[in-house]
């Protein structure tokens, strides 16, 4: 799996973003957020407040973005919850990133049904891109990182990057979505060879439409 990120020293990131505080509009959308949920309840928002909090950071960085410890103790102060419970959240789960990324973070699937259709060549494909797992290239552009399951495993091998998935991979099409990307293009996520969210590659072989009683 990916080496360790590297997490700024934390005198450097207090003075960068001791001063964290919602922008108008989030604002708005996290008092949106708290409202969900009964009084006494607020800690139920910290998961959708992170995930805010990191896009706002990503805004200001022009990054996919992260998330610095006074960030966090923002976050947890806004639901009254102690910081080291809002750290164990975002420690467990792998869409809050805990050092700074490139503007798309490319998380490529390395398990099972991935790596036998062929995250391999999708892994060889940031590679050959100057990518490596667990840093950011020299440009800024693309943090690689290797992650278990996303879900998508009738169409292995994926990626995510950012907040779209790309599925049906190959080297030369997952060499094709780096490249637009770098060339500031937007990709269509999806399947790269055509199949409709998880149908079977091909024609149907076993669900047909119903097409009346003379059909």
């Amino acid at each position: 799996m990916a080496d360790a990120a590297h997490i700024p020293d934390e005198v450097e990131t207090r003075a960068r973003w001791g001063g964290f505080a919602w922008t108008e509009e989030n604002a708005a959308k996290a008092r949106e957020i708290i409202a969900r949920y009964p009084a006494g309840r607020e800690h139920s928002a910290v998961m959708p407040l992170l995930d805010l909090a990191q896009r706002q950071v990503g805004a200001e960085t022009q990054t996919q973005g992260w998330l610095p410890v006074p960030v966090i103790e923002y976050v947890a102060k806004s639901v009254n919850m102690p910081y080291i419970r809002a750290y164990e959240v975002v420690t467990f789960y792998t869409m809050y990133n805990m050092a700074p990324v490139g503007r798309f973070h490319v998380q490529v699937c390395g398990t099972t049904p991935c790596m036998l259709r062929g995250s391999d060549d999708v892994l060889a494909a940031c590679k050959n891109r100057g990518l490596s797992k667990g840093h950011t290239t020299p440009d800024g552009l693309f943090t690689l990182t290797e992650v278990e399951c996303m879900g998508t495993c009738a169409n292995a091998p994926m990626v995510q990057i950012n907040d779209d998935n790309f599925e049906d991979l190959t080297f030369d099409s997952m060499s094709a979505i780096l490249e637009a990307l770098a060339n500031g293009e937007t990709p269509k996520p999806g399947s790269q060879i055509g199949r409709m969210a998880s149908a079977p590659e091909g024609e149907r072989t076993s669900l047909h439409v119903y097409q009346g009683a003379d059909a």
